[in-house]
């Protein structure tokens, strides 16, 4: 197969990118991409998909992930690679709180998997990846945070929890509106 026979890349060209997301959300990202110089601006893709995932609720579809995409002039598969290949990005709802618990080795020895059960019975799902019927929660497994002194350890939201029991579970869910 020669050059000119290989499968080129295209990417679509928007006339509107003003029509591609709200004022608000088309600020933050442009805030983002004006960190890097204007040939790179795809190197704002991490924090777009991020925006736009918060934007949407805590998760990304593929519409959102295009319109990214278009937003920064960059091929739709590449922008799927990056949302696909990072943990941080999901790609169906979660609840308002998204309890990441760490299953890795330090955490699993201290403990986690009795705070998995205790979670999934005070919470009333069978597994990852569920959402709480209230919408309220859901939970996910997670490698590491990085936080292997305080195991077994979990993270909601931006707040890093450690040297967990259930009752301190209990207080911090209690905690949460």
């Amino acid at each position: 197969m020669s050059m000119r026979d290989e499968p080129q890349i295209r990417v679509a060209k928007v006339e509107d990118k003003d029509a591609l997301f709200t004022p608000e959300v088309r600020a933050q990202i442009n805030k983002e991409i004006a960190k890097y110089p204007d040939e790179w601006r795809q190197s704002a893709c991490m924090a777009s998909l991020t925006i736009v995932q918060d934007m949407n609720g805590g998760y990304l579809t593929k519409e959102l992930m295009d319109q990214v995409a278009d937003y920064l002039d960059m091929p739709p598969i590449a922008v799927y690679e990056v949302a696909t290949f990072y943990s941080m990005y999901e790609h169906k709802p979660v609840g308002r709180h998204k309890i990441c618990l760490c299953t890795n080795v330090s955490c699993m020895i201290n403990g986690s998997d009795g705070l998995f059960d205790h979670l999934k019975q005070r919470l009333g799902v069978k597994g990852f990846g569920e959402v709480t019927p209230d919408g309220k929660f859901s939970i996910k497994e997670v490698e590491c945070l990085g936080a292997c002194g305080g195991a077994p350890m979990m993270q909601i939201g931006h707040s890093y929890y450690e040297n967990l029991t259930p009752e301190l579970v209990d207080q911090i869910l209690d905690g949460l509106e």
